[in-house]
């Protein structure tokens, strides 16, 4: 049985009352083990209602402690929520875990603790040193983010021959695709051949590096028509639509809001994010804190939790 650290993330939110509910069914697939000290889940648990399962196995030292601020941005959960998760990456980075899965933070939490990071993808390309793919979804579809969260005026200039052919190499050989990639262009209509935009004849060309390298190394470059690793770049507002998805389990979106709305639109429910291209597994859920609904007494859907232990014990 794979072991996990989860990370806690942010104890104003959702977070605990998911790992506090669906500990009996996680504790089937996985041991896990919560990066949570016994204070902290004590306060939790009693704010909530509810019991501490048996087995419920947690850390001690994470960081300070705090009082519970249901729904309210605090810098003290932020801190708290940045300790947690270090102390995940330090598990797996000692062998002590198999993967490591998170619970939702909130950015501006971890702004006001001083921590320099936007999120949990960031933070992981600086602690390995490796260039992380953000990957969101289930196994209907999958949405790999080219840009994550920047600007999106800052976009069309992060667009670049060199980056995104090393991109496209690492994610088809991390996240392991059965059939052709759908890779998506980012202006309307793909550019139009260059009359809405040109940035789609650099993706082209990245497409086109990335389809011969791969070709290569699976030792294809003598068949006639082989099966590209991409697509060339698709027309954004009809990529999603039933007859095109059909076709495809795996997409690449230029920048996040392209790739995620259709998404969350459509199995926004059980959508995980996944950390790929690291020497770790990170999993998380693909929603956030939820403030609005926190320690509130009402039930909380933990489909994206589930699915996001299951595919570490799938995949690791």
């Amino acid at each position: 049985m794979k072991r996990i650290a989860i990370s806690i993330g942010d104890l104003n939110g959702i977070g605990i009352q998911l790992a506090l509910e669906n500990h009996e069914t996680i504790s089937r697939l996985v041991e896990p083990l919560y990066c949570i000290d016994q204070a902290m889940l004590q306060q939790a648990a009693k704010r909530l209602n509810l019991p501490i399962p048996d087995g419920f196995q947690t850390v001690e030292d994470i960081a300070p402690h705090f009082t519970i601020e249901p729904g309210q941005v605090s810098k003290a959960s932020g801190a708290y929520a940045y300790a947690s998760f270090v102390k995940a990456v330090e598990l797996a980075k000692a062998k002590e875990v198999d993967a490591i899965t998170t619970l939702p933070i909130h950015k501006k939490a971890w702004e006001l603790a001083g921590v320099k990071y936007k999120g949990h993808t960031d933070a992981l390309r600086n602690f390995f040193d490796a260039e992380a793919i953000m990957m969101l979804g289930c196994p209907k579809m999958y949405v790999a983010l080219y840009t994550e969260h920047i600007p999106l005026k800052e976009v069309a200039k992060s667009i670049n021959e060199a980056d995104l052919t090393r991109f496209l190499i690492d994610f088809y050989r991390t996240a392991k695709p059965t059939s052709t990639v759908a890779v998506l262009g980012l202006n309307p209509h793909a550019g139009d051949d260059g009359v809405l935009g040109d940035e789609e004849i650099i993706i082209q060309k990245a497409i086109d590096n990335a389809n011969s390298t791969l070709r290569q190394a699976q030792g294809t470059c003598t068949v006639a028509e082989p099966v590209e690793a991409y697509t060339s770049p698709m027309v954004p507002d009809v990529a999603f639509t039933p007859n095109v998805r059909k076709h495809y389990t795996h997409y690449v979106a230029m920048y996040h809001d392209q790739g995620l709305a259709p998404l969350k639109a459509l199995y926004f429910d059980e959508g995980i994010n996944v950390s790929l291209n690291l020497p770790i597994l990170r999993t998380s859920v693909d929603h956030g804190t939820a403030f609005d609904i926190a320690y509130q007494g009402r039930g909380v859907n933990g489909l994206s939790y589930l699915n996001a232990i299951r595919y570490v014990v799938d995949n690791s």
